[in-house]
């Protein structure tokens, strides 16, 4: 079973790739807060049915990530080491990613978006977002947009070694995700504003690095 601490950094990184999670599903976001404009209790259903989407497309890919990273562990020497030092790796290159000194995960995100243009049309036929059922869906689709944040995590998640562990961590990691992406749609303009700030992402991005650079060296101890 996941260890609390594995599970606690999966969620944290969630809250730190917050940043990144605003740029790439952002617009989205604003669009179901727009398509029944009201007050927030009017607003905040639909989000809450968006997110819960997308993080059950982050627990199904976490889940099959998982069972991969299994089957590697028994087929590679030293799998596990290999594997978590792998995903320590990305780790920094996320960090450098959402610090803006590196961009090298654009390159993976590019690679994802040709899957991407399949799967987008499915989401688009439910929008404008009516109610929450439609929500749910659109962010099912969207779960699957390409990201470097979630692809990063993805790695970390082979090294679980079974389909439950692969799909808690990603749960975890996807909780992290969730105050920023709700409180995007309810206060858009102001958290926009907030995150772009370049102090704010790079004071991100260097965390994630720190924590990526601790693992490697905890892992080779």
């Amino acid at each position: 079973m996941m260890d609390t601490g594995t599970l606690l950094a999966a969620f944290a990184v969630g809250v730190l790739g917050g940043v990144h999670c605003l740029g790439m599903c952002g617009g989205i976001v604003g669009a179901i807060s727009v398509s029944h404009a009201g007050s927030a209790s009017a607003t905040w259903p639909r989000l809450l049915a968006y997110n819960l989407g997308r993080m059950s497309s982050y627990v199904v890919a976490g889940a099959l990530a998982g069972l991969l990273g299994g089957a590697l562990l028994g087929a590679l020497p030293q799998g596990q080491r290999l594997l978590e030092l792998l995903a320590a790796v990305f780790l920094i290159l996320l960090g450098l990613y959402l610090g803006g000194w590196w961009p090298v995960l654009a390159r993976l995100e590019r690679v994802g978006g040709r899957v991407w243009r399949r799967i987008e049309p499915l989401g688009r036929r439910f929008i404008p977002v009516r109610h929450v059922g439609q929500a749910f869906v659109v962010g099912g689709v969207w779960g699957w947009l390409p990201c470097g944040l979630v692809y990063s995590v993805l790695v970390w998640t082979l090294a679980a070694g079974s389909a439950a562990d692969g799909a808690l961590l990603m749960a975890a990691f996807a909780l992290g995700t969730l105050p920023n992406l709700m409180l995007m749609g309810l206060f858009a303009a102001q958290l926009a504003r907030f995150v772009r700030n370049d102090r704010f992402r790079q004071g991100a991005g260097g965390l994630l690095i720190a924590y990526g650079v601790w693992r490697i060296f905890s892992i080779l101890a």
